[in-house]
């Protein structure tokens, strides 16, 4: 008899794209991408920000390079990436939160929010998929969500219901790429510490009611999704699609 082999968690070989990627989750997906043997590219609004990653990155001996898009314009995402060989890996960090309460909820901050967190993931995602497709190859496919895209909670109407979306279009994705063995797959983490975050976790009460819903008792930090970043872009996954992998401490438990 022979036992059974693990599969890889290595990504030696593969290409990887991750929006947002100079800061908070899109960097430590970067990192971690890298890590695993990923050659990584990039892409974040601020040219400034993408230079002093990809030094960081080439001092500390990661292979992660570098491209200033707003991927909210779709035609030069669509001229940068019909310009190189097709990324195997998408992860797709850039997003947008701005909390307030649901009566006073504006019409442009609905609009922002909604066009980074929803519209820019669909559309980078489709011209990822069309470049996969056309060169007959498979991928992965990672939206980073929320546990508020199952649960929610006060001043998150707009947030919430934008990811909210983001899991029913994984699931879409999952059943049109599938056939193509491109997977797509959505990372729900709790509250993170970020920059993103900081406002928000700046109030002793709500980050008092934060712990008291997260069951391991603390936040998380950007080290707790670069493993399961990892596992749903390698092989490791490779029976994964249209799933929601939740990193939230136990918040959506109960």
């Amino acid at each position: 008899m022979s036992f059974p082999r693990t599969p890889s968690f290595r990504l030696d070989g593969r290409r990887a794209l991750v929006t947002g990627g100079t800061r908070g989750i899109g960097l430590g997906a970067a990192a971690a991408l890298a890590e695993a043997g990923a050659a990584v590219t990039i892409v974040a609004r601020t040219a400034g920000d993408i230079d002093q990653t990809v030094q960081t990155a080439k001092d500390a001996g990661l292979p992660i390079s570098g491209h200033a898009i707003d991927v909210n314009d779709f035609g030069a995402v669509r001229t940068f990436l019909g310009g190189v060989t097709p990324f195997d890996i998408l992860v797709n960090s850039a997003g947008l939160a701005r909390h307030t309460d649901f009566l006073a909820v504006s019409e442009a901050d609905f609009d922002a929010v909604m066009d980074l967190n929803v519209k820019a993931t669909f559309f980078v995602s489709q011209i990822v998929a069309q470049r996969l497709v056309g060169a007959g190859r498979p991928g992965s496919i990672i939206n980073v969500s929320s546990q508020m895209g199952h649960v929610s909670g006060p001043r998150r109407s707009v947030y919430s219901a934008s990811k909210f979306a983001v899991e029913g279009l994984t699931r879409a994705m999952a059943i049109e790429l599938g056939p193509h063995n491109i997977r797509v797959n959505t990372l729900c983490p709790t509250f993170i510490e970020t920059e993103l975050s900081a406002r928000s976790l700046g109030d002793p009460g709500f980050r008092s009611w934060v712990l008291s819903k997260i069951k391991l008792g603390r936040l998380g930090n950007v080290e707790d999704i670069m493993g399961p970043v990892v596992f749903l872009a390698s092989e490791a996954s490779a029976l994964m699609t249209g799933s929601s992998l939740m990193v939230d401490g136990g918040w959506t438990a109960e």
